[in-house]
Order: C-alpha cells, then structure tokens, then sequence
C-alpha cells in the first residue's frame, strides 16, 4: 500500500500544510475561522485516540476514513449533545481538508470522495424570536444609571439595538471606532474581517458621548469594557442582558418567561426595520449578511405582513378538487409512504 496513505508523518504533515498554507498562505483565513478548524481537529484526534487507540503521533491518513470521520459526527450528537448546525460546521471543516488531501495526494481520492459524499444533516429551523416595540423600550430602560456597570449597559443595549450588532461585534467595538461628528456612525468588525458602517441614532449618540466623558476611556479601549477595563465576554454581555430583563420585567411583565439573548436584538432590529417599510437588501447590508436571502427568514416571522397580504384577497379562490389515482403497484407503494 502507498507509504502516503499508511505513514503517520505524511498525515501529519498533510495538516500542517492544511493550516499553514491552504488556510493561512492561499486563503488568508480569519483568526475565527482559523480557530474553528483547530477546534474541530483537537476533537477528531481526541476522538481518534480514544475510539481506535491511535494517538495523533500514530494516525494515519488510512485511519482517517468515511467510518471514523461518520463515528465521529454520531459522538459530537450523541456523547457530546452538540446541535446539528454545530455538526454540520464540524463536517464542513473535514470536508475542506479531504478536498486539500484530493488535491496534494490523488492516491487518497477514493478515500476523500467517499468523506465529501457524507451529506449536512438538515435540522428544524426555529421561528425568530423578537422584542415587540414596547419591550425593547422596557429592556433598553431597565439599567438604572445609578452605579458604573448600570450606565456601561445602557450603552451595551442602545447601540446593540440601534446597529443589529452580532455580539462579538460589539464586544469589539473600540472608541476609535465611533464617529460622534455630524453623522454619526459606528465601524462594526464582522465575520471573515468584512467591515461595515452603521449610522447611530441622534439618541445613541449623545448617551455614547456622555459615557465616554464619564468613562474616560482611551481611544484603544473598547467602547463597553469590564469594570477592570478589559473586553467583555460573550457570557458578560448575556448576563448582564439577562440581568436588564429582570429589572425590566417590573414594567413590562410579558418579560418575564421571554428568553432573551444577544441575538434576540439583532433580530428584534431587523424586524423594526422591516415594519418600517426598509427594503431587505438595505437590511441585508445593515446586518452584514452576505446574502439577502438570509435576510428572508425576518420576513417568514412577520405575522402582521403575511395579514396584510391575506387582506388583499376577498375571498379563498375556488379550486375545484381533483383526487389522482396511481395506476400501479409501485406507484401505490410510494403515495402510501
């Protein structure tokens, strides 16, 4: 058998030049993405190790099959109770891998076509969730101002609903990246380092000059820090959401059993936007979504336009009905199914 498929040095070496580079000479991939595909290898070696007995010094590219790598998706589902979408992702990564294998070795191409046949799994995509107008006015109002972190999560909340911020976005927000002038904006970093501008409300700016006075933060500080001065971290700015919801819930009581997430934000500003008559391209833009189309699913949530729509028609049309027949055994088999 071929030394490339048997040797484990030729596996590893494979990996090496994956990362180093396909990843990070070719491509230029972003830090994330970077991470996320270290991420998924740690586990398949872990995995490796554990179910066959090979650690990644003894692995090879023989051992990295259609059966391992299918094993492997089963355990993140069923050991490790990740989600689908977080399968899926994993898979993506392998798939990119044997496709750089495929190209750097053709001994192995039976191999990899068998591993980039495994399909995504689809999975039941929940309804968006969203704020109505007068609960995102209760959570926007519930930090008190009383005390420093109080006014740091006023500023947290305003501009994550005035941009529709993804939240490591926001956590990435430094002053520097705020323009207080005569149109105000805010320079969000986004996913694979596309960038976009979001113009700020009259309101937000003035609540983000007043906390940088009071703040004193420098120019290379994010805009919503830790009490320390540090970035906050994505478990920070869902509890101290969590925390505004429950000092929320005192005005506004249908609160109380809504899960509320960074996310739910993002997606309460693009349903206000899209109530508000914006077209879903400008949308599309103002989220960073690569494509309009995943702009659609706001549009799918909005009960009140798909109302409107059913309005214009008077009456159901009038189908007549039409029963079908099948008109052999097999076709009886499949409408039986």
């Amino acid at each position: 058998m071929n030394s490339l498929l048997t040797n484990p040095a030729e596996f590893a070496a494979l990996v090496q030049r994956f990362f180093a580079e396909r990843l990070l000479q070719q491509k230029n991939a972003s830090p994330r993405t970077i991470a996320a595909y270290r991420d998924t290898f740690r586990l398949l070696l872990s995995y490796a190790e554990l179910k066959i007995g090979k650690p990644p010094t003894k692995l090879a590219l023989i051992d990295f099959d259609v059966t391992m790598v299918l094993n492997f998706l089963e355990y993140l589902e069923s050991e490790r109770h990740n989600t689908v979408r977080t399968r899926n992702a994993r898979l993506a990564t392998i798939r990119a891998f044997v496709h750089y294998v495929a190209l750097q070795c053709p001994e192995a191409l039976l191999l990899t076509q068998q591993i980039q046949a495994i399909p995504m799994k689809r999975f039941e995509k929940p309804m968006l969730g969203f704020l109505s107008r007068e609960e995102i006015q209760a959570l926007l109002d519930a930090p008190d101002e009383q005390t420093w972190c109080c006014y740091r999560d006023r500023i947290l909340l305003t501009p994550l609903y005035n941009t529709g911020a993804r939240v490591s976005e926001l956590i990435g927000i430094r002053v520097t990246d705020v323009e207080l002038t005569a149109s105000p904006s805010v320079r969000l970093h986004g996913k694979g380092r596309k960038q976009r501008t979001v113009p700020l409300w009259k309101e937000t700016a003035v609540k983000i000059r007043h906390w940088l006075a009071y703040a004193n933060l420098k120019v290379e500080q994010t805009l919503v820090p830790t009490r320390r001065g540090l970035p906050m971290t994505r478990s920070n700015v869902a509890a101290r959401i969590a925390l505004a919801v429950s000092s929320a819930v005192k005005h506004c009581p249908q609160l109380q059993d809504r899960k509320v997430t960074p996310h739910t934000l993002r997606h309460t500003t693009a349903m206000h936007l899209l109530q508000a008559g914006v077209d879903i391209t400008i949308i599309a833009l103002w989220l960073g979504h690569e494509s309009p189309v995943t702009t659609h699913g706001y549009i799918e949530a909005d009960l009140s336009m798909k109302e409107r729509a059913l309005a214009t028609i008077a009456l159901p049309p009038e189908i007549g009905q039409v029963h079908y027949h099948p008109s052999d055994d097999l076709l009886k088999f499949l409408e039986s199914l």
